[in-house]
């Protein structure tokens, strides 16, 4: 018999639908996973959101405070997709109580921040997992294997992209993303910190970097209540936008190589336009998430007009066998999160850390605070 693992959801927006989706899609992707997830309680302050959401998806019990989570010997395990101000309240009081986390990036506000509740989960010996879900595309672990093997040769420059439309059009409402106080970076935290995840997960460590940033819709209305997502506000009272819709980055790594990483959220006509391109001496090899399962890869020995060939993925390469029997079978979004809470539950069954941990966290707010240095100081700095 299949024990149980005790799960709570702490913010009930759209990445806290998915990460409830995740849990209860585990038995169906992964059937001999040692612990099932038991959905026990939903919190979420936004008054009859937490109600709504239990009898949806069959949560045992709501609450608005969420402090009643960290104090419930029901629960084990807790998805944490509340704002990012409450990320180190709320991941530091959890781990002191015993609770293991999947906590959504950037946690927090700051490297200070996300350094605090990695040390708060190390000091209670919990898991710790984090929601830097693109590193789970089997395409990319794929990437990732051919890299690391020397399949294209030495790595020589990436080229890192994040563009969005989500804050676009000018009466987006004025949400907490935008406010430094509740929000803390803009699109720095938002896009960017994948964006970092991927270089390292990729490329290896960080050592320098410079970077740009710019706010071009420096004022939006404010909502008269609660929002969910990116909902518009026309008409509401203007208010200014605190953080950056853009940043542009040059990067050095360990390794010797060079990059440059670009995020937007602001990008009129791209949607989630979120990709790399890693070129190496003998090759190189090019993803697409709006492509997700295929890999563009170039190898060999002729250098000049050397062929780029497309490689659907299927099983074989990373968790796709979980999820579909052959090549060019589509995988989704969605997917990518149940990787992640299969990882997280592994973990906590085994003790042992699977997937993206606090650790990832740390290494991307250190790059993300460096660049944010950079850009008001305008020279190279180290993360």
């Amino acid at each position: 018999m299949v024990d149980a693992l005790g799960v709570a959801v702490i913010g009930f927006g759209w990445m806290g639908r998915v990460h409830t989706r995740a849990y209860a899609r585990l038995p169906h992707h992964y059937p001999d996973l040692p612990l099932r997830p038991r959905l026990v309680t939903v919190a979420e302050e936004v008054p009859g959101r937490a109600e709504e959401a239990a009898e949806r998806f069959g949560f045992a019990s709501a609450t608005r405070d969420w402090r009643e989570v960290a104090a419930d010997p029901r629960i084990q395990a807790v998805s944490v997709t509340a704002p990012n101000f409450l990320h180190r309240e709320i991941g530091v009081t959890l781990a002191e109580a015993g609770k293991h986390l999947w906590i959504e990036k950037p946690v927090g506000l700051t490297a200070d921040d996300a350094c605090a509740v990695a040390d708060a989960v190390a000091r209670a010996g919990v898991q710790g997992t984090v929601g830097f879900n693109y590193r789970n595309a089997p395409a990319v672990e794929a990437a990732r294997e051919l890299i690391v093997s020397g399949g294209i040769g030495t790595v020589t420059h990436v080229r890192v992209r994040l563009f969005s439309d989500y804050a676009a059009d000018p009466d987006t409402a004025l949400t907490w993303r935008y406010e430094r106080r509740r929000g803390g970076s803009g699109v720095l935290g938002d896009l960017a910190s994948h964006g970092v995840d991927l270089a390292r997960f990729l490329c290896g460590d960080l050592v320098s970097l410079t970077a740009d940033t710019a706010v071009f819709v420096p004022q939006r209305a404010r909502p008269g209540g609660a929002t969910a997502g990116h909902a518009l506000a026309a008409g509401g009272e203007p208010g200014p936008v605190e953080n950056e819709d853009y940043v542009g980055c040059l990067l050095r790594f360990a390794s010797g190589a060079r990059g440059v990483l670009e995020a937007c959220r602001v990008s009129v006509g791209e949607q989630n336009a979120y990709g790399f391109e890693v070129h190496g001496s003998r090759g190189a090899v090019f993803w697409d998430f709006r492509r997700m399962n295929e890999l563009g890869v170039s190898r060999g020995t002729g250098y000049r007009d050397q062929p780029v060939s497309t490689v659907y993925v299927g099983p074989g390469a990373g968790e796709f066998a979980a999820f579909q029997p052959g090549a060019a079978n589509a995988m989704g979004y969605d997917d990518l999160k149940v990787i992640e809470a299969c990882r997280f539950v592994r973990s906590v069954a085994e003790g042992t850390p699977y997937g993206t941990t606090l650790a990832d966290a740390v290494h991307s707010a250190r790059a993300l605070d460096a660049m944010a240095r950079s850009a008001r100081t305008g020279g190279w700095v180290s993360p």
